[in-house]
């Protein structure tokens, strides 16, 4: 079912473009031409010159970059709807148990059933943040990146780790925390079998101890040393809610954006998942270092964890993107449903001006691209990037008349998706995913899902 990308050009033409290029260029009937896995040409009416070009009708579509998820947990996907109305601490704390389970065959499963959704919501890039790793679950994190290539997204999973287990005072159970030389050791041997800077990469590896939480100060600073020793991005989740505020003064005396500012955990290299309870200080210390973080709206209001400040990040010009966070905490998964939320939830926290439809669109794409530290290569379509596009079908009877294509896509329900381009391969068409059966993936999910729930007892 693996489709490769075309030997001919691909011209799209006749739909409403969306560029998001840096001075936000819309054309209302454009075009864009693609050659292998690279943008050629970009602009309004029809292209000249391709005449033996592969066409697409756009007209009634809005054509989009590829949406970018910044923060995910793909084994979470065989684990959805339990613990439905839990705090994140009571959430976690049922959870553990039945993720100190999962082996790399689960793993696969789940994984390439959380990445095929993704794709028909219109995402072609996706990171992951897996840190469960039991001692005899395999290689748990070369069995999604195996899921990524079957698939055909672009991928940049985390290698997470926890070394605080709660007879130390931490959240998760001891089984399923490793020890620090072991974390080192994997994280190290990661990035070295899987990391591709290229630009053109569809494999990209960061380094993510879980939480403050769940790891130690040690782990925190000497993964942060080998990051950028080894010149790779990092990733943590922060002040995602008032309990680990309460935490972090408790065990460390100070909040935890200060605690990790301490620990070398602020920069241009860094990206926090949820960034929920921030001051003005910290909205100031991240804006100053560089330093990124992952908007997870749904997850956020699923879990009760409170509601970021994202119209005041995106204001002060901290890089923000979003992120569906993990499928156990949100059913969905699905990056547009995300831009819908991003722009109401800052509105009904900050007022109707707070952030536009255009915004909450900016965030799902260039926005996560420049999380990921990949603005030159994804996120908008120009001239010389890479081929990651979505192109949305807008008149059908739900969208049909509504006079602003964007706010159709961002306010109204998720559109047909007519056709998905990821590094200029076709990976769904007419609003089926084309590199795996998705129907056989879903047998796979609910078998996996039993079988895991059970070894739990």
């Amino acid at each position: 079912m693996h489709t490769r990308p075309t030997t001919r050009p691909t011209v799209i033409r006749g739909a409403h473009v969306v560029t998001m290029d840096a001075g936000r260029a819309e054309y209302r009937s454009g075009h864009v031409v693609v050659e292998g896995n690279r943008i050629v040409a970009v602009g309004d009416g029809e292209p000249v010159g391709y005449d033996d070009a592969r066409i697409v009708d756009g007209t009634g579509c809005l054509l989009t970059p590829g949406l970018v998820n910044t923060h995910h947990h793909l084994y979470q996907w065989i684990t959805r709807g339990l613990a439905v109305d839990h705090t994140l601490f009571e959430w976690l704390t049922t959870l553990y148990p039945i993720w100190g389970g999962i082996d790399a065959d689960m793993v696969h499963v789940a994984a390439t059933g959380g990445l095929a959704h993704l794709l028909k919501t219109g995402c072609t890039t996706s990171t992951d943040h897996h840190y469960v790793v039991p001692r005899d679950g395999g290689d748990v994190f070369g069995a999604e990146i195996a899921a990524a290539a079957e698939v055909g997204i672009r991928f940049h999973p985390c290698r997470g780790s926890m070394d605080l287990g709660a007879s130390a005072g931490g959240l998760p159970p001891d089984h399923i925390v490793e020890d620090l030389d072991a974390i080192l050791t994997g994280s190290q041997d990661a990035v070295r079998q899987w990391h591709d800077p290229s630009f053109d990469s569809m494999l990209r590896v960061a380094l993510a101890p879980c939480s403050p939480f769940s790891v130690t100060g040690e782990l925190l600073k000497q993964s942060a040393v080998l990051a950028r020793d080894l010149g790779v991005r990092m990733h943590t989740h922060l002040a995602e809610t008032l309990d680990e505020q309460d935490f972090c003064m408790e065990k460390f005396g100070c909040k935890p954006v200060e605690y990790m500012e301490s620990l070398g955990w602020t920069g241009p290299d860094v990206w926090y998942a949820h960034a929920v309870h921030l001051d003005d200080r910290d909205i100031g210390v991240l804006a100053a270092s560089g330093t990124g973080a992952a908007h997870c709206p749904t997850s956020n209001a699923r879990l009760g964890a409170g509601i970021a400040r994202a119209a005041d990040l995106y204001a002060a010009g901290v890089p923000l993107g979003l992120g569906v966070d993990g499928a156990a905490s949100n059913e969905s998964c699905c990056m547009l449903e995300e831009a819908h939320h991003a722009a109401l939830f800052a509105r009904a926290r900050s007022g109707p001006r707070a952030m536009t439809v255009r915004q909450s669109l900016a965030l799902a794409t260039i926005g996560g691209a420049r999380v990921l530290g990949r603005e030159n290569e994804i996120g908008s379509l120009e001239v010389g990037k890479l081929a990651d596009m979505a192109l949305w079908r807008l008149d059908t009877l739900a969208h049909s008349g509504i006079a602003d294509p964007v706010a159709a896509l961002v306010l109204g329900s998720q559109p047909p998706l007519d056709l998905l381009l990821v590094n200029g391969r076709e990976v769904v068409r007419d609003d089926r995913v084309l590199t795996v059966d998705t129907e056989v993936v879903a047998r796979g999910v609910a078998g996996a899902h039993d079988r895991l729930v059970a070894k739990a007892g």
